[in-house]
């Protein structure tokens, strides 16, 4: 009995100089990448160790420790920007749907392109356009608020009289981050397959049905991951919230006091410019802090959307 002897490999086509040298730009770009984020891990480290262990009798912007400092500063940055997602993601999810599924194509088309642009005003405009309108025009409603509904533990007073307060600073952060949002909202729903729609409507479904249906689990998972990209974004704001907030540095719920929360970033900007020693330790180690806490954020949203990964409109 015979045996045949399996068929041998085609040989391997020779690669040319220009893929070689695509492919070692592409991996050296990628590579880059990863040794950028340690870069910048490992000098985060490095210099938040003294601010750390320090004490107050060796920083003076501490009063006991650096854990009772940073506590605070991050619980501010956390609660403005879990405030502007609250606000954002409900805004931004119905502007792309409606650009995406319900806009004439001519309006639908500028009205992208108006969105977008958002995405390119500077930090320091919004912070100025907080500063003399917004908190200026809230600032009534606020007391109403807190005369009607100070019962409820949010609406607390005393009522700030500027305006200046930690919601309004949420406002502006939700203004920065609806561009972002939006912008891969309109994408993912674009994506959505046609022969799903189609089926929908032709079960009887009415618009709404369709979307809810059809447009909404498909791109499920890619909102997750806008909104987690606009909370990045919301939580290393600086200038805007520098601007906006009247800080105090204490942990309350409170949004119309004018006893407010401080953020991490608005923090390092404002203080960076009279440390010194094992100041700036500090400084750098509640960077460590936010580092980590984005860090954790963009991990948890790639996570939900590896879950999903065939059903998404993001891969």
């Amino acid at each position: 009995m015979t045996t045949t002897a399996p068929p041998a490999a085609p040989p391997k086509a020779p690669q040319r100089p220009g893929d070689r040298w695509f492919s070692g730009a592409a991996l050296f770009a990628g590579s880059m990448i990863l040794v950028t984020l340690a870069a910048v891990a490992i000098f985060l480290v490095v210099q938040s160790i003294p601010g750390i262990a320090a004490t107050s009798e060796e920083a003076s912007i501490l009063s006991t420790n650096f854990w009772d400092y940073v506590w605070p500063l991050a619980f501010g940055t956390v609660w403005a920007s879990f405030l502007a997602l609250l606000m954002a993601v409900p805004l931004s999810v119905a502007v792309a749907l409606f650009i995406s599924h319900y806009a004439p194509r001519r309006l639908a088309q500028g009205l992208g392109y108006v969105v977008d642009l958002l995405a390119a005003v500077p930090s320091v405009v919004f912070g100025l356009w907080g500063i003399l309108v917004l908190a200026p025009a809230a600032q009534p409603v606020y007391t109403w608020l807190v005369d009607n509904a100070g019962w409820f533990p949010l609406f607390s007073g005393p009522v700030s009289g500027t305006g200046r307060t930690i919601f309004t600073a949420a406002l502006v952060l939700a203004v920065m981050v609806l561009p972002i949002i939006t912008a891969i909202c309109r994408e993912i729903f674009l994506q959505t397959p046609v022969l799903h729609e189609e089926a929908a409507l032709a079960l009887g479904a009415t618009r709404w049905e369709m979307v809810r249906m059809a447009v909404f689990p498909f791109g499920r998972s890619g909102i997750v991951s806008a909104s987690m990209l606009g909370l990045g974004r919301a939580l290393g704001e600086t200038m805007a919230v520098a601007m906006v907030l009247s800080a105090t540095g204490i942990v309350s719920f409170r949004l119309f006091t004018s006893e407010n929360p401080s953020t991490i970033p608005a923090n390092i900007a404002l203080t960076f410019p009279e440390a010194y020693g094992v100041n700036v330790n500090v400084l750098i180690a509640t960077g460590l802090i936010l580092f980590i806490v984005t860090f954790a954020v963009n991990a948890f949203a790639r996570w939900i959307v590896s879950r999903r990964r065939e059903f998404s409109g993001a891969n």
